[in-house]
Order: structure tokens, then C-alpha cells, then sequence
């Protein structure tokens, strides 16, 4: 399968989910009660920050207002959705009208904008690719334009002479207008 690079996503597990919007009802039912918001966020260990914004939401919509909006991070395509793209990325980069056999990021996200007709982030277009097995992979081979006894003349002369230290060898002085002593 072609690779392209990728990174993780985070977010919380169902179950914590469910946690959290226990706590959000508990304190909405003891707003209800009349409670003041610092004795909810102590008793029930959140934030009086937290308890003032649930306060507030539940002050605009009752307990409905409190309920878990879901994941943060919701697949930005279905399984079903990416299957169109995903065939188009295994013909390769130059059946998509690229110059050269290298898929990058901004063209997967083309090919899914062209085929699907939707705008996806470079980061979602990443944890997309991830989602689906796709991997990144570096070139196997150098360059043609490689010149070989150039980079090894660099690597002998050049580069000895610039990972040198900046610092003066020798002893020094906290002092600005008294040198240091030997």
C-alpha cells in the first residue's frame, strides 16, 4: 500500500465521556436546588471556573445544555467516503497530474478536494491517511543531481570547521572590565 506521512489524534473514551456529563448533571440538578456555584465545584472537584460556565449554560438551556456535545474529534470522512480517494491514490501521484512519484500531504488533500468535493485540513488529511494504514516512507535512493565527491569534500573541510565551538577556549571572567586569569 502507498505510504504518507502521519500523526495520532487524542480525545476522550466514551466511558470518560459519560463521566463528565454525570458531573455536569449533578451539578446542574444542585444549581436547580439553588446551591452556590463554590460549595458544587468543591464538593464535586472541578473548577469554580467550570462550574461557573456550567452554571451559565444551564441558566440558558436546563440540564439539556449540560449533555456531552459527542467526540471532539469525529472522522472528518466515513470508511465509505475515503474508499473513492484512496483508489485514486493507489494509481499514484503522476495519474492525479503530478510532475514526480511523490505523494505529500497538500497532494492527497488536492485528490480528496477534487474527487469528494470537500476542503480537509493538512492535519486531518494526515490523521486520515493513518486511520486508513497508510505510512510515510523516505526515498530509497539518492538523487541523480547528487554530486557525491562535493558532499564528501563538504564533510572533510567544511563541516569540521562548523560544528566548532563559538566559545573561547580558555579561562574566563564574570567580570566585563577585568579579563579573566590563567
Amino acid at each position: 500500500m502507498p505510504v504518507v506521512c502521519i500523526v495520532g489524534g487524542g480525545g476522550l473514551t466514551a466511558e470518560r465521556r459519560a463521566f463528565r456529563e454525570g458531573i455536569r448533571r449533578q451539578a446542574g440538578e444542585r444549581f436547580a436546588a439553588g446551591e452556590r456555584t463554590v460549595v458544587i465545584a468543591k464538593d464535586l472537584r472541578v473548577s469554580v471556573r467550570s462550574a461557573e460556565r456550567w452554571r451559565r449554560a444551564w441558566r440558558e438551556g436546563g440540564l439539556e445544555a449540560l449533555r456531552s456535545a459527542g467526540p471532539a474529534n469525529s472522522p472528518a470522512l466515513t470508511d465509505a467516503q475515503f474508499a473513492a480517494p484512496e483508489e485514486e491514490l493507489g494509481k499514484g501521484p503522476s495519474a492525479q497530474g503530478f510532475d514526480d512519484e511523490r505523494w505529500a500531504l497538500a497532494r492527497v488533500q488536492t485528490v480528496i478536494r477534487r474527487r469528494l468535493r470537500v476542503s480537509r485540513s493538512v492535519p486531518t488529511v494526515w490523521r486520515l491517511l493513518k486511520r486508513h494504514g497508510w505510512s510515510w516512507q523516505a526515498p530509497a535512493r539518492r538523487a541523480r543531481e547528487c554530486d557525491e565527491h562535493a558532499v564528501g569534500l563538504w564533510k572533510k573541510e567544511v563541516w569540521p570547521r562548523a560544528k566548532t565551538s563559538r566559545r573561547p577556549t580558555g579561562h574566563g571572567s564574570s567580570s566585563r572590565t577585568k579579563p579573566g586569569s590563567p
